[in-house]
């Protein structure tokens, strides 16, 4: 998948999250496609989804959850 797909699917599901699950949402694909995005800046991140630039660190911090919850057993390939 590459990484233009990626920030489409994103958009996709954050389009399609009711109005008050749009944050949980967003971290949830975050977690999802940290290991894709492992080399994408957090400005990058935030220009292909089409976010505001301070979700940057959002995404930032997600991304380092992700190897701590991919530690404990979390298959982000089943999210």
């Amino acid at each position: 998948m590459t990484e233009s797909n990626i920030y489409q699917n994103i958009r996709e599901a954050l389009a399609e999250a009711p109005r008050n699950q749009y944050t949980v949402e967003m971290h949830l694909q975050m977690i999802k496609y940290a290991d894709a995005l492992k080399t994408v800046t957090s400005k990058e991140f935030c220009e292909g989804v089409g976010l505001k630039p301070s979700f940057g660190t959002e995404f930032s911090k997600m991304r380092n959850l992700t190897q701590r919850l991919k530690s404990a057993g979390l298959d982000t390939d089943l999210l």
